[in-house]
This record gives structure tokens, sequence and C-alpha cells, in this order.
């Protein structure tokens, strides 16, 4: 194969690997700068955010260095090895975005609930009523609402993102699918509680999720829609940890026992952890990919070539 080739495809663009790899390299450094700016600001505002935005506060500023930066550096990419405009990488508002969004809305919480049913039928969790104040557990469901929309948008920019799109103009969306689920799947290993077999499995089956979301509508809305309700319905409502992490939702409506057995339940890493929430995310799968009333974006303007 000749030099021109390995690198540059017959319509002139970088092949779709190299973009990827350009991609993954920009958006490190950017991340890295935005992360140095964060923390000056952390450290400014710092002395003023004590109790619940104490702890909340890092989780959602590094949120927001994940999300700009993927669309930033996404949106770059697309521009400067596609000639695409900002309105492909995902974000616009196409017609029927907010049909896509709400659906994605209610089947995350269904597929959190059914996973959540499975454990409740065999006694492996059982729920009882939060007996904190009801100013309580509102402020804790709307402040966490805004939190894990902004983090499910920050994980879906950099995960369902410029990397799995370009992959799929080149006509490669299997593998985009198999580079951006695995990654995914190891980047919460590091977290509290962690079941490694379990938690890699799960998160792979849910960035197949997510990934069969943009694949059916290619935009980001359903995908959204699916990460927040899913992670807003497992804390604010029934009181789970969401990947290990149990801080977000300091206040839910709903107190959580975990009986076990862990294998099926996820024990302290919470349901992500255990065999309910396979069980759930493909069957939430297959609905997905079955569902005929899905607005699909309109289809960018420029194909790429390998």
């Amino acid at each position: 194969m000749e030099v021109h080739n390995f690198f540059v495809g017959k319509d002139g663009h970088l092949r779709s690997g190299w973009r990827v790899a350009f991609f993954g390299v920009a958006f490190l450094v950017c991340a890295k700068l935005f992360d140095a700016a964060a923390s000056t600001i952390t450290h400014l505002i710092g002395g003023f955010a004590g109790g619940f935005w104490g702890d909340v506060l890092p989780f959602l500023i590094g949120a927001v260095v994940l999300y700009s930066s993927a669309t930033l550096v996404g949106w770059g990419c697309g521009a400067i090895f596609e000639e695409l405009p900002f309105s492909a990488l995902g974000w616009w508002p196409h017609r029927g975005w907010l049909k896509n969004a709400a659906i994605g809305s209610l089947l995350g919480a269904a597929s959190l609930l059914l996973a959540a049913g499975f454990t409740a039928v065999t006694r492996g969790i059982r729920f009882t009523f939060n007996a904190s104040p009801g100013t309580t557990i509102g402020k804790t469901a709307i402040v966490s609402l805004v939190i894990f929309v902004i983090a499910g948008a920050a994980e879906e920019s950099l995960f369902r993102g410029y990397p799995l799109q370009t992959l799929t103009r080149a006509k490669l969306a299997w593998v985009g699918v198999l580079i951006t689920s695995v990654p995914f799947a190891a980047a919460h290993l590091a977290n509290p509680n962690v079941s490694r077999g379990f938690t890699f499995v799960n998160t792979t089956v849910a960035g197949v999720w997510l990934a069969a979301a943009y694949l059916r509508t290619r935009s980001l809305w359903l995908p959204l829609g699916l990460h927040w309700a899913w992670n807003w319905t497992q804390a604010s409502l029934l009181g789970l940890p969401v990947s290990g992490i149990q801080r977000i939702a300091p206040a839910p409506l709903l107190h959580a026992m975990n009986a076990g057995p862990d294998w099926l339940t996820g024990g302290a890493y919470g349901i992500e952890g255990g065999a309910a929430c396979t069980v759930a995310l493909v069957i939430s799968t297959v609905v997905i990919w079955r569902m005929k009333f899905l607005s699909k974006a309109p289809v960018a303007l420029t194909a790429s070539n390998q």
C-alpha cells in the first residue's frame, strides 16, 4: 500500500483510524489545560462551597471539563479533517430531538427500574421510604438532576461523540462501538467498591446500549436521555450507588438495603455491578434497536472513507 493511501483515503481525507488517534491525543491535551484552569477556580471558590456543594463540586467541575474538552476537540476534528459543521457532532436540535430526549429519559428510567425490580422480587434489595423532610428530598432530586444531565452529556460527548461518529461515517460502526465501549468500561474500574468482573461486563454492555441509541438516531439526544435518567433514578429515587458513588444524592426518595447475593445486586458498588443490570441492559438494547418511532438526524453532508 502506498504511503499516501495509508494515511489519506480516496476522498482526500485523513483515514478514520488516524482521525480517532488525533482526537484522543488532542482531547488529553485539552482536558489537561481545562483541568488546570478548573483547579484554579475550584481553589478560589472552595472556601465558599461547603456541605452538599462541597461534596459534589469537584464532580460537577470535572464533568464540565470533560464535556467542554470532548465537544471542542470533536468539533475541531470534524471541521479540519472532514469539513463538517458543528451540527454533525450530535448536539444540534434537529427535528424530533426533543422527542428522542424524552423517549430516552423514559426508557432510561424504566430500564433501571427493571433491574431494580429483579432484585426486589428476589428480595436481594429492600426499599423503604426516606424519613427526611420533603424539601430536602426535593432539593436532592433537582440538584442531582442537573448534575446527572451535565455528567451524562460529558460522557456522551467523549464516548459516543467524534470517535464513534467518524468511524460510523467510514462504515466501521462496529469498530467504533468496540473502541468506545471498552474504554468506557475501563474508566469505571477505579470507582469505589468496584466488582471488576461484572462492572467491566455491565459497563461495556452499557456502552453498546448507548452506542445503539446513537446509531438509531445519529444524534446524542437519545443516549443523553438514557444516561441521565438511568443514573438519576438509581440515585435520587431508589437511593442506590451510581457506579459505586453515593455522595451525589444524599437524600433520595427511598433507602435501599442490600441483602445479596452480590452477584445479583452488585453489592456496595450498586446495581451496575450485578447480573440484574446485565439482563435489563440487554433487554433495553433490543427495545431501542427495534423501535420504529425514533427521529433520525439528517445525514452528514460529507461521507468519509476508511
